[in-house]
């Protein structure tokens, strides 16, 4: 059984892989039952796939491990606070859970910018978390962005 904050030690994992490839640091992991069933990082560079994100990666390995789309039971950790488009995608999946590390000022959709999870219209709802390693989440992103700035 993986705890909380192994699950999201396994998503700066994903993070840092991510950084090492030219991508912004985003990792998320997908955990059914007690473990890791999916993986996922960002690669919309890598893929020259806009949908690429961390969260979309692991959410569509983890419908193929399960054979359904429909996750049922999954707690997704994520690095980053999930933007619109990924947020409307966990809602299709019917995620149970979703903990996240560090807020997205700048198009959060789980509270910073928007409040697409949870919406009262919406046909799902699912317990989100926000918080969790936060400041080693925040500090790969800085550090990523910070030499970027420097190139």
């Amino acid at each position: 059984m993986i705890s909380d904050v192994e699950a999201m030690q396994a998503a700066l994992v994903e993070a840092r892989k991510a950084a090492e490839a030219g991508e912004v640091p985003v990792g998320a992991v997908a955990v059914i039952e007690g473990a890791i069933v999916a993986r996922g990082q960002n690669r919309v560079l890598r893929d020259n796939d806009p949908t690429a994100h961390a969260e979309i990666v692991a959410m569509r390995a983890a419908a193929h491990a399960v054979s359904n789309y429909r996750l049922i039971g999954c707690t997704l950790y994520v690095t980053l606070e999930p933007c619109a488009m990924c947020a409307g995608a966990m809602i299709h999946a019917r995620l149970d859970r979703l903990v996240f590390a560090a807020a997205d000022p700048k198009a959060g959709a789980a509270g910073s910018v928007l409040s697409v999870l949870n919406h009262a219209n919406l046909n799902h709802q699912m317990i989100v978390e926000q918080g969790m390693l936060s400041d080693e989440a925040a500090e790969l992103l800085r550090h990523f962005f910070r030499e970027r700035r420097l190139a």
